[in-house]
């Protein structure tokens, strides 16, 4: 194998790798999202700076991917809190889980998803849209929320989707030390809305020491939302390097 050969590979292993080149397309992405309120030290604990909350506004998310190229099909959950960037309103991911190696390889590895092994399920039961999540074969979360009973703001959740979303990548050297620390920024293009609803939803969250979710409490609910869309990920930009502040 030739050093042009080795600089030009996708990811590991080389013989046989995890995920290709993207961007990487999805189709018939579905989403249940809940907003809702918990304790504003928490979240300010959590925000990386230069980070800056966004109200005590934080959302659980869980998202079924069924044809994606590269990643292929599974499914996906996970939280995150409103945030402000340089004063610009963004999603800074905290943690998120799935159950698809490939996905969670280059998620980590390219845009620095707070990605973790589990088992998250969305379905259409009777007339509740419902969501849970395993970990280590223990339920620690499942979400709600009304089946397609009121349409949200096309343009509303367009802009949503395309919001400018934020990761904290970090990742260690052979001793151990930081090797890379920054956070990732990436939106979401080429967005062909198939539909969107508002609705009740309710959430529940279960204690783990490893999978520490409920660490965000639940205080308030403040909407959900039933959404399905193509969609594009893109490749991130740096926005801020911590580890040039050394130097």
């Amino acid at each position: 194998m030739t050093r042009e050969e080795i600089l030009n590979a996708t990811s590991m292993p080389l013989a046989s790798p995890s995920y290709p080149k993207g961007p990487f397309r999805f189709y018939n992405r579905e989403y249940l999202l809940i907003h809702y309120e918990t304790d504003p030290e928490i979240i300010r604990a959590l925000l990386p700076e230069p980070l800056e909350p966004d109200g005590n506004d934080v959302f659980f998310e869980w998202m079924k991917m069924p044809d994606s190229t590269g990643f292929g099909d599974y499914e996906e959950s996970g939280c995150g809190i409103s945030a402000l960037y340089n004063g610009i309103p963004c999603n800074y991911s905290v943690m998120m889980y799935l159950d698809d190696e490939a996905p969670t390889t280059g998620g980590r590895e390219i845009w620095g998803f707070p990605k973790k092994y589990g088992v998250p399920r969305l379905k259409t039961i009777h007339e509740t849209l419902t969501g849970t999540l395993h970990y280590d074969d223990e339920r620690v979360a499942m979400g709600t929320m009304t089946y397609k009973t009121k349409a949200l703001d096309p343009k509303a959740a367009v802009a949503g989707m395309g919001k400018l979303s934020v990761n904290l990548k970090w990742i260690p050297d052979v001793d151990g030390s930081p090797k890379v620390a920054q956070l990732v920024g990436y939106q979401m293009q080429e967005i062909d809305l198939k539909f969107a609803y508002e609705g009740e939803a309710r959430l529940h969250l279960v204690p783990h020491a490893n999978c520490r979710l409920a660490d965000l409490p639940v205080r308030k609910i403040l909407r959900g939302a039933h959404l399905c869309a193509d969609l594009t990920l893109p490749y991130g930009r740096v926005l801020h390097d911590y580890l040039a502040e050394q130097k």
